[in-house]
């Protein structure tokens, strides 16, 4: 792969969110199409987005991966707060920011997100109609309609007594947390992944990613502030049909962290899109070959909505 990287940074309402912008080798003076990435549920850009945005730069696409405020190279106290308003913000001036790079052209712009920021690009595209493509990689588009509890409970091997047991210790820290949000003290904690009841994730199936995640991603952070619990996204009916630019949804088919079905049931009545499944696990799907299966189908779709054909190249010319 050839590409470049620089390390950038950009104002969003008062915050400093680092970045990095990936650059195919310049060629030309011609101006690149864009692809803006929106991370996932605590996740930094030290992990799973390089992955993507080398490979869209080593093949024509200047692309943007950062951090939302308050997680990972980017500025906002207190550290490891979830608010998906203020993301949205985040993203919003993310892409101000491409839309103002000399290499960049502004009416070329894709949105990417996987998993909660799945969630941000549709609500995004949805209100900017200049955005000319969407990728939702596993979008959780909704918290509640959107989950897959059962899936969940039938692969855990846990039962109903101790889904809620579980459940109402997590509510309580939200709560603990919430009112500690008023009160201007410091947040109250959950783990990403840990224990039933003290974590978002506790699949003991999972260990081995999230120990893979700690060591090859330096400035992730095995906590988030329990407030998400009351934050998380909900989908607005009729989100999808105000998308004009074109959607692609690449789904894994056993993913017990969001419902493919749900999100099908939503897009379907969109003005254009295109849905990609494969066989894996909501958090497999970054790795392997299936991983590969992704970039390439996703890459294929970028080229075919951003990229200008040999015949238009000749009659702009």
């Amino acid at each position: 792969m050839k590409f470049e990287r620089q390390r950038v940074s950009f104002m969003s309402r008062g915050i400093t969110c680092g970045g990095y912008l990936f650059t195919p080798p310049r060629q030309t003076t011609a101006r690149l199409p864009c692809v803006v990435m929106a991370n996932g549920f605590s996740g930094t850009m030290d992990w799973i987005l390089p992955d993507f945005a080398k490979a869209f730069a080593s093949s024509g696409f200047a692309t943007l991966i950062f951090d939302y405020r308050h997680l990972g190279e980017s500025e906002g106290i207190p550290r490891q707060l979830i608010e998906p308003s203020e993301q949205l913000t985040d993203l919003r001036n993310a892409i101000a920011f491409v839309k103002r790079q000399d290499i960049v052209d502004p009416n070329r712009i894709a949105l990417w997100g996987t998993s909660l920021g799945g969630s941000h690009v549709v609500r995004i595209a949805a209100e900017d109609q200049t955005i000319s493509a969407v990728i939702g990689n596993m979008p959780a588009i909704d918290a509640i309609k959107g989950s897959n509890v059962k899936a969940k409970i039938k692969k855990t091997g846990g039962t109903n007594i101790q889904l809620v047991t579980a459940s109402v210790k997590l509510l309580v820290a939200g709560v603990v947390d919430t009112v500690r949000g008023w009160l201007g003290f410091n947040p109250c904690y959950l783990k990403v992944f840990g224990k039933p009841g003290k974590a978002f994730f506790a699949d003991p199936a999972l260990a081995a990613r999230f120990e893979n995640l700690k060591k090859n991603s330096p400035t992730w952070r095995n906590k988030v502030a329990a407030r998400f619990l009351f934050k998380a996204p909900r989908y607005k009916e009729g989100t999808f049909e105000k998308i004009k630019a074109p959607i692609l949804l690449t789904l894994a088919t056993d993913d017990v962290e969001v419902s493919i079905d749900y999100i099908k049931e939503k897009a379907r009545n969109a003005r254009s899109v295109e849905i990609k499944e494969y066989p894996s696990s909501h958090f497999d799907l970054y790795h392997g070959e299936v991983l590969t299966s992704v970039i390439e189908d996703q890459l294929a779709f970028l080229n075919k909505k951003l990229m200008p054909s040999p015949r238009q190249s000749v009659e702009t010319a």
